[in-house]
């Protein structure tokens, strides 16, 4: 596969910014949003306990398994071509979902939600790749998705708090379709379009990374509800690591692979697949763990409590610049990035002293650490993930950040439920006394799980210093000459 030969920039870099992180943020926020509008929806349309769960899980599971075939595809046939077909499919899923009156219908769309993701979200940081070669510029665009990327979660509740409350459980779908169509209109004027290379789809790598990934993700998500002891959820991650071990093979004979496996032949770019999958799986199961402790023990309305993750947002955005900005162009990569990994890690420490009486000061404090330590701490790691790549191969890159994000949020959520479950089982048995056995097991429970995702920070912050001095991860400024050089190199060489 030949690198792109040209691209056409865009009249201006700030409207392709600006479309680029809206859809990211549509696709982010979309796996919180609807957490909030849960109890609405369950009593609208008679979902039962267990199946409720799949309002959520059906989007993780098509957006998760279809990442890398999606990713693979804007390589080949052009990513803002693959960019705008994902967004229409997001869109009318969109309006399918708050239309819709039956349970089924509702998972159908939510599952199509997936689908359109899946294509929508890689292409999306490719074609940032693509777009910004200068280096103030993608310093600037690197830290802003980064914000939109981790802090969409947050918004995604606050949104959901403040459309639930005022309007209806619909709007947390319906409000994607104005903002979809607005978004097409932008992206077919701003973004550039890439060439498309001669080939087809890799077929038998499609099968298997699709089939592989989904059924990873179905096993993960499973084993949150059913256990990691339950037949299902055994047999479900057995098959998703053979048809993954399966789609390996492939790719070492696949003309035309679906994830080039050169990506994987650097040592600090795997490490930092590695620490982004292993930082949001500890880090997950907060807004999981803190919507419950806010709603079930302080008794906020679901407003109140989406707005209670303002802090969280606003320390994210402010440090991701000041990080963008300043500290990854002063200071060592692996400095930056592990002093953000270890401040969200005491956030997480702090957490572990909630108790069935504190106030919302005692999780305002955590929150701030959170966002300013995962502000710092992400736009290193995404250049790391990205750094040294060719144009060609910047779609399939782009692919598995997403990737480690996904799997990295869905793994850290089970396994956090499933310590959370134990814990609070066995607490509730013995209270404290005057302390209402269903609150007093939820609070340990908490304690504990946010213990073991501070572990799991604490995990990642040693495979960031693992990674090789003399192989840190480029600045963004170096990686844009780089680009640029390749660019104009192929552009003369055609």
């Amino acid at each position: 596969m030949q690198p792109d030969t040209h691209t056409r920039l865009p009249r201006s870099a700030n409207f392709a910014l600006i479309a680029i992180l809206v859809c990211q943020l549509m696709v982010v926020l979309d796996a919180t949003i609807v957490n909030i509008a849960l109890p609405d929806i369950r009593i609208a349309l008679d979902f039962t306990p267990t199946s409720l769960s799949w309002v959520l899980n059906a989007y993780t599971l098509a957006f998760g398994g279809l990442l890398l075939l999606g990713a693979r595809a804007g390589d080949l046939y052009g990513r803002r071509r693959v960019f705008l077909a994902g967004i229409v499919v997001f869109t009318v899923a969109s309006l399918a979902g708050g239309l819709t009156d039956s349970a089924s219908l509702l998972l159908t769309a939510r599952f199509a939600q997936g689908i359109g993701a899946a294509f929508a979200s890689p292409s999306a940081l490719a074609l940032l790749m693509v777009t910004f070669r200068e280096g103030p510029e993608r310093t600037r665009a690197i830290g802003l998705y980064t914000a939109v990327s981790i802090g969409g979660s947050a918004v995604g509740l606050m949104a959901g708090g403040l459309l639930t409350e005022w309007v209806s459980w619909r709007w947390v779908f319906f409000v994607n379709v104005p903002i979809g169509l607005a978004l097409l209109v932008l992206a077919r004027r701003s973004l550039p379009e890439t060439d498309r290379h001669v080939g087809k789809i890799d077929l038998p790598g499609a099968l298997t990374s699709t089939l592989g990934m989904g059924a990873l993700v179905y096993g993960i998500v499973r084993a949150s509800s059913d256990g990691w002891g339950d037949v299902g959820t055994i047999a479900a991650l057995a098959g998703g690591l053979v048809l993954l071990g399966l789609f390996v093979l492939v790719e070492t004979r696949a003309p035309m692979p679906i994830t080039p496996l050169r990506l994987f032949a650097n040592r600090t770019r795997n490490l930092s697949y590695l620490a982004r999958l292993t930082l949001i799986a500890g880090m997950f199961g907060m807004f999981f763990f803190l919507t419950q402790f806010l709603q079930g023990v302080l008794h906020y309305s679901a407003l109140v409590t989406g707005l209670a993750f303002m802090p969280l947002t606003a320390a994210l955005f402010a440090s991701s610049q000041f990080s963008s900005r300043v500290l990854s162009a002063r200071f060592n990569q692996r400095l930056t990035m592990t002093s953000g990994i270890l401040l969200s890690m005491l956030g997480l420490l702090w957490l572990t002293q909630l108790s069935q009486t504190s106030g919302y000061l005692m999780v305002l404090g955590p929150l701030l650490l959170v966002g300013f330590g995962n502000g710092v701490a992400f736009v290193p790691l995404t250049t790391a993930a990205l750094a040294g790549v060719a144009p060609a191969d910047s779609g399939a890159a782009s692919g598995l950040v997403n990737v480690m994000q996904q799997v990295g949020g869905s793994l850290g959520l089970a396994v956090l439920v499933t310590v959370f479950g134990s814990v609070s089982r066995s607490a509730a048995k013995h209270p404290a006394a005057g302390v209402d056995p269903a609150v007093y097991g939820f609070v340990h429970g908490a304690q504990w799980a946010f213990g073991v995702g501070a572990g799991l920070l604490a995990v990642a912050a040693l495979l960031v210093l693992a990674m090789r001095p003399s192989q840190r991860p480029v600045a963004v400024d170096e990686l844009s000459d780089e680009l640029a050089i390749e660019l104009e190199t192929a552009a003369a060489a055609g």
